[in-house]
């Protein structure tokens, strides 16, 4: 069965900032929240996926790199050196062992298994532990994007029913953009990552991952579908579904976002949401 995108990693300069603008967008922003290696985040929660406002906090300090450890952190530190926007693709796992070797079988993988915790905060201020165990995946068609998959040990202490609920209306991640200046070499390592057969469509291919739709696109293909040219190659534009267009637009409106309003979607710039495209769409 094809994987569920669990949450997409969105690097930001200033991570106040970055709060700021997603409620500005319509969306629900939950606690600061710091990891032991120095990065801190927001998570905007959907049913089932998140997203990830991350950055680097005063104290960061990437760790030591070693060819056997997929440099989470170094990476995150080298993406904000080059741009902010989105960063990485994380897929659901309920083995991360298990996914961990199959990356490896399949020459996409050959990193350790990275298990951590950090203390939550539940939307009613109540404290809580979440931990994790990732397993790393990498192509060089695509070196400007991190790939991995995500097993959670304390599910129910991380997902909150009321901190699902986004003024802009917003349900979960509808697609994805990536862009690779030839798709084709990125055609087996995004199917055995996203588990997920592919299409070719024009200027690339497609996947649809647990009902989320994956493209990897030439830039001129970008170009033509978002109106600009992408900042860099990777993945580049965050398809948001939501309840009502209208409603969606109203709320931005009233914040002063600006958009361009296309049949069925509302596109705001990498210039206004800090280098990730994003697309409001009809569910």
């Amino acid at each position: 069965m094809p994987r569920a995108v669990d949450h997409l990693v969105v690097a930001a300069h200033d991570l106040d900032a970055q709060a700021a603008l997603y409620r500005r967008l319509g969306f629900q922003v939950g606690a600061r929240n710091r990891h032991s290696w120095g990065t801190e985040n927001h998570v905007v929660q959907f049913d089932g996926a998140f997203l990830e406002l991350i950055g680097l906090g005063d104290e960061f300090a990437a760790p030591h790199s070693s060819e056997a450890v997929y440099p989470f952190a170094g990476f995150l530190a080298g993406y904000l050196g080059r741009r902010e926007g989105l960063a990485m693709i994380v897929m659901r796992s309920a083995d991360a062992e298990a996914d961990r070797r199959g990356f490896e079988a399949a020459g996409i993988g050959g990193f350790a298994r990275f298990d951590f915790a950090r203390k939550g905060r539940r939307p009613d201020g109540r404290e809580v532990e979440v931990a994790f165990s990732l397993a790393f995946a990498a192509s060089p068609a695509l070196p400007e994007t991190g790939f991995f998959v995500c097993q959670q040990h304390f599910p129910e202490n991380f997902w909150s029913r009321a901190a699902q609920v986004h003024p802009n209306g917003a349900l979960g991640v509808a697609g994805l953009t990536l862009v690779c200046d030839e798709p084709d070499l990125a055609r087996r390592f995004l199917a055995v990552f996203l588990a997920a057969p592919a299409q070719t469509i024009p200027g690339g291919v497609a996947f649809v991952a647990d009902g989320t739709r994956v493209e990897c696109v030439t830039p001129e293909t970008y170009a033509a579908l978002y109106g600009a040219p992408a900042a860099g190659s990777g993945l580049a534009a965050l398809r948001i579904a939501v309840a009502d267009l209208d409603t969606t637009a109203k709320r931005l409106d009233e914040a002063g976002v600006g958009f361009a309003r296309r049949e069925r979607e509302l596109a705001v710039s990498p210039a206004i949401a800090m280098g990730a495209a994003i697309v409001f769409c009809a569910a």
